[in-house]
Order: structure tokens, then C-alpha cells, then sequence
């Protein structure tokens, strides 16, 4: 008898290799495709003509070749998929009849009850299975480089179906720009693109079972969330109102701003600014669809404090909006399969969180030139006690709560003072280690790198000198140049008076952009924020009325303080951010520099 050994998970990964070799081989032959078809003649006359046509004929056959063996690639993927499947298939079907049969003759006692593993998940069909990606708050029109390589990052079974990008508006004013669409209308009308677009995309036979991944990231979790209320709006699993039958979603969410136990627009129901476009309280529903969750710790969109009358903690959040919440795409296959899972409350939603190591505020401390990485070193244990007290605990930088439970903000942790002493007193000790093996660490070993102080004030001056000798160069060129003839003079004075016009006008229209922003931060603080504090009051007051005298004034003098606390902190990194943004805008247009192009596979999240 022949023997046949398979192992289903190497060919799995083998098809899922194969599919980004399909992948990056069509964006090469994508990208060469508009020089090799549209060859243009290298002069006016028959020849060149006669040449770039030939030429041209050729990369047009090319492609064509190219593309009817891609299709034949990917059938072969799909194949090799298959078979992997088959394998699989057919071993728990042997298991399942080796379960069943006879383990001895005879009168032997009767062995005991043998309960089968269950089934692995469904693998989805390739030929059956798209999946639609999006991008986030600033990133519109997502590149084909993150359409290819961010789903498959965090759903694996993803890898061998279709990817398409989907465009939404994705304007978050005035994070975005100060003349961009607010989160409301934006995420309105991005919720009503998903929603054409799942349907657009079922096919006619809807009898057999079709599957559409989504991805949302950042404000298209949002997004997702709103299509997922649509089509099941009692968020009862199977109750799939407007979805044609056969037709399954999954979705993937990172960095979810609606995550019910921490996404920023869930902590604080009932808070409406009107002036900024955002109201809170919608949380991602729990029980519609098949969803995973993705939050990096500390994220202040998806990771929010609970108690946010700590100042601290609601400053470490924000500033792990600002360098935390644009690092999901960047995030490492170790760091996802590492991810602490928060279980899913019984619900068809699993929930993770990503540690990425240190605080957000810990890195700002780093950042300081040479003493910066030993005094974070020093504080970060400690610190880390004092944030995490903002999430209910001095070990986790997350609420510990039901993570598919709509949890709202509260007043104080309740966490024993003794418990937090300790917590202290440990870090303190942690911190005076870590500080004193980096200051032997400096002191015995020379500047090697940017970290030693020789090296910083190296090379701080020979940027300096650089810098210098670059521009005194290039003016002096300008010049020569400019009183080289009385034309060239005339010619280079025309195009100073217009350069230096554009600049006044530029730098006149980015400065007073500025305003409306302001006016609206300070139109929701001085309007908004008070009417939000009444009804936290009256709430307060309502549980006092109730018999809880206690907790009702607790909430009611706390609660108004807690949510004051965290807009002011939010409300004004906004307001910084608006003023850096357009303090960039006023340095590019002063000195004519063209400003970088943000790029990677994430693009510019915030």
C-alpha cells in the first residue's frame, strides 16, 4: 500500500506566497506599462515614428502575455489552495470515522465517550471571496501597496481572495485641513460608499455563499460600523436586514474610534460639538457580523482613558494619537500574533490589543538630545503606574472591563492606594536601574552613533555649515546670473516681485485659515462642553434622587470636572495641531521648498 503524507498548512502558506508573488509581479508589470505601450517617437521624422510603433506593438503583446499568464498564476493559486483544503477535509473525515469504530473485541468494557475536536474554521473560497479596504482620516484613496499587503497582515485567510480599494471621503476637520469635510458628513458619506459597494459587488447567483471581507482603519471603522447597524440593525447574529441571501461579511477594524470599551467617540455618549462636526456615543456593534478588532495600547482614538480626570493619562493619549495610531500598517506579524487577546464577551466580535512597548509620553522624553533615552529610562516605570491608573489598574493600559460592552467614562478608578504605592515604590526601583546601566553605558563606551553627545554637536554643526555654504552658493549664482545683462537683471527682479508676492499671499491666507478652527475649538468649550457638564449633573443629581447619595454626588460634582478635563486636553492638541500645520504651510511658502509627499504603505494616518 502507498502511503501519501501532506501537510495542508505548508500548502496553504504556498498559495498565500504565490498570490503576493501575483500580486507584486502585477504592480511591476502595472508600473512599466505606460513606457513600454505609449513608446514616444524620438523625433518628427518616419523612422522614429516607424520605431516607437514597433517598439510600442511589442510592449502592447507583452502585456497581453503577461496578463493570460497572471490569470493562469492565479488559478494555480487557487488550485494549490484547494487541494490544501481537500487534505484537510479528508483527514477529519478519516478522524471522525476512526472516533466512531471499535477499540477492542469481545466483552471488553465499553470505552469512554470520545469527544471530536471541532471543526477548523471555514476556509473561504477564493473564486467566492472579495475584499474591500479602505483608508483613514487624511488617506482617501488608498495606494495599491496598502490595498495588497494591510489585510492579509491581520486576516490571513484573506490572502488568496481579491483586494479592492475603496475610496471615502475621509475628512476629519480640522485634523485634515482647515477647509476639509467634518466627521459627521464624512463618515456619512463613506458609510453610504461602503454600502453601495458591498451590494455592487455580490454576484448574480447569490444562491451559493459569497463572502466580502471589509477593512476599516480608523475613521472607516467608523464607517464599518455604521454599514454593519444598516444591515443589522438589531445587532442580532443572522438578522441581516437589505444583505441578499448567501451573502457573508467579515470585517477587520484597526484603530477603532467606535471600539465600545475605549474608542474615543464610544467614552462620552450624549457629547456633541457641533461647531467641529462630531458627535459621540456610537459604539461598533458586537453581535451583526464576524469582526476582529485591532487597538495599539495607548492609542488615543482606540484606546481612550476611562477616567479621564487623569491628566496625565489623557495627555499620553493624545499623544499616541499623534505616534501611535498611524503605526497599524507598520505593525510587525510577531507583534499581531502576539497581540493580548481580550476575548470576545460571547459575542461574534474578538478584540485585541497591541503592545508596542514604552508610553507615548516616555518617547517624547527620548527625544531629548543625549539625556533624553536615560532619564525615560528613569521615569517611564513610574510614569507608566500613573497613566495606567487612568484605565482602571497600575498594570494595564486598557480598560479590563467587557471589551464588547459600550463603557462610558467615569469619575475615579477606585483602585487601593496601597496597591498603587507598591506599584510605585517598584518602578521607582526598576527606574533607578535602568538609569544608572545607561549612565555606565555612556561613560564607558564612546559616541558612536547619534545618541553620543560629540556626535549630536557634530553633526548639528555641519548641518549648520552645510546649510550655509548650500544657499551662500546658490545665492551667488542667482546673482551672477541676475547682473550678467540689464535683460537678466530685469527678468530676475520680475520674478522676485512674484515670488515674494505669492509668499505674502500664501503665507497671509494660511495664517488667517487658522481662525475659523480656533473659533470653533473655542465655540465647542464655551458652548458645547457646558451643556454636556448640566446633563452630568443632572444625571448625578437623577441617582441621588434614586437613594445612591453617595455615587449620585460623586458623579455629579466629578463626572462634569472628568469630561471638562479630557476635551480641554483633546480640544487643545487639535488647536496645536492646527497652528504646526499651519506654521509648515508658512515655512514652505516663505522659502519656496516643495513639502515632502507622505508615503508608505499606511499613508498619512493621524
Amino acid at each position: 500500500m502507498t502511503n501519501l503524507i501532506a501537510q495542508p498548512e505548508l500548502m496553504a502558506a504556498a498559495a498565500a506566497d504565490l498570490a503576493e508573488i501575483r500580486s507584486s509581479l502585477g504592480a511591476a508589470n502595472a508600473a512599466a506599462a505606460g513606457s513600454t505601450t505609449g513608446l514616444l517617437p524620438a523625433a518628427a521624422d518616419e523612422v522614429s515614428a516607424a520605431c516607437a510603433k514597433l517598439f510600442s506593438t511589442y510592449g502592447q503583446e507583452y502585456q497581453a502575455v503577461i496578463a493570460r499568464m497572471s490569470a493562469l498564476h492565479g488559478q494555480f493559486a487557487q488550485a494549490v489552495a484547494a487541494g490544501g483544503l481537500s487534505y484537510v477535509e479528508t483527514e477529519i473525515a478519516n478522524a471522525a470515522a476512526a472516533a466512531g469504530g471499535s477499540l477492542g473485541g469481545g466483552t471488553s468494557a465499553a470505552a469512554p465517550p470520545v469527544t471530536p475536536p471541532p471543526p477548523p474554521a471555514p476556509v473561504p473560497d477564493p473564486a467566492r471571496t472579495i475584499s474591500l479596504i479602505m483608508g483613514a482620516s487624511g488617506y482617501p484613496i488608498p495606494s495599491e501597496e496598502y490595498v495588497q499587503e494591510l489585510l492579509p497582515l491581520y486576516y490571513p485567510s484573506s490572502a488568496l481572495s481579491p483586494r479592492i480599494g475603496l475610496p471615502t471621503p475621509e475628512g476629519l476637520y480640522p485634523l485634515t485641513g482647515v477647509k476639509d469635510l467634518t466627521l459627521q458628513v464624512s463618515a456619512a458619506r463613506g458609510a453610504q460608499i461602503l454600502q453601495d459597494a458591498i451590494l455592487q459587488n455580490v454576484p448574480a447567483d447569490t444562491g451559493n455563499p459569497f463572502t466580502i471581507n471589509v477593512l476599516g482603519y480608523s475613521q472607516s471603522s467608523s464607517i464599518s460600523s455604521m454599514v454593519m447597524q444598516t444591515f443589522n440593525p438589531h445587532n442580532i447574529p443572522g438578522d441581516t436586514t437589505g444583505l441578499p441571501e448567501g451573502v457573508n461579511l467579515h470585517f477587520t477594524l484597526l484603530g477603532d474610534p467606535s471600539n465600545p470599551n475605549g474608542g474615543l467617540l464610544a467614552r462620552f455618549p450624549g457629547l456633541n460639538i457641533p461647531s467641529l462636526g462630531i458627535q459621540f456615543g456610537f459604539a461598533t456593534p458586537d453581535n451583526s457580523f464576524p469582526t476582529d478588532i485591532y487597538s495599539i495600547q495607548y492609542d488615543g482614538f482606540a484606546d481612550f482613558p476611562q477616567y479621564p480626570i487623569n491628566v496625565l493619562s489623557d495627555l499620553n493619549a493624545f499623544l499616541g494619537i499623534i505616534e501611535l495610531h498611524g503605526q497599524y500598517p507598520y505593525m510587525t506579524p510577531d507583534q499581531i500574533t502576539n497581540a493580548i487577546s481580550l476575548g470576545n464577551g460571547g459575542s461574534l466580535t474578538n478584540y485585541y490589543i497591541i503592545d508596542t512597548g514604552h508610553l507615548p509620553i516616555a518617547d517624547f522624553i527620548r527625544d531629548i538630545p543625549v539625556v533624553g533615552n536615560p532619564l525615560a529610562d528613569l521615569t517611564e516605570p513610574d510614569l507608566r503606574v500613573l497613566v495606567n491608573l487612568g484605565y482602571g489598574s497600575v498594570d494595564h493600559g486598557y480598560s479590563t472591563s467587557p471589551p464588547n460592552v459600550q463603557t462610558p467614562f467615569g469619575v475615579f478608578s477606585g483602585v487601593p492606594p496601597q496597591e498603587i504605592i507598591a506599584a510605585l515604590n517598584t518602578g521607582t526601583q526598576q527606574g533607578i536601574h535602568a538609569f544608572s546601566h545607561d549612565l555606565g553605558t555612556m561613560l564607558t563606551t564612546p559616541p558612536t552613533g547619534p545618541t553620543g553627545a560629540l556626535t549630536h554637536l557634530e553633526q548639528f554643526a555641519t548641518n549648520v555649515s552645510n546649510y550655509a555654504s548650500d544657499n551662500l552658493t546658490t545665492l551667488s549664482t542667482k546673482v551672477s546670473s541676475a547682473l550678467s545683462s540689464p535683460d537678466s537683471f530685469i527678468s530676475w527682479l520680475q520674478a522676485a516681485n512674484t515670488r515674494v508676492a505669492d509668499a505674502i499671499s500664501s503665507s497671509a491666507s494660511d495664517a488667517y485659515a487658522t481662525l475659523l478652527p480656533t473659533a470653533d475649538i473655542v465655540n465647542g468649550l464655551v458652548t458645547a462642553l457646558p451643556s454636556y457638564d448640566v446633563n452630568l449633573f443632572l444625571d448625578g443629581t437623577e441617582m441621588i434622587l434614586s437613594g445612591d447619595i453617595t455615587g449620585g454626588l460623586t458623579y455629579a460634582l466629578g463626572a462634569p470636572i472628568a469630561a471638562d478635563t479630557a476635551a480641554v486636553v483633546l480640544l487643545g492638541g487639535f488647536e496645536f495641531r492646527v497652528i504646526e500645520h499651519a506654521a509648515t504651510s508658512i515655512y514652505y511658502d516663505i522659502t519656496g521648498k516643495t513639502p515632502p509627499a507622505p508615503g508608505g504603505v499606511g499613508g498619512p494616518q493621524l
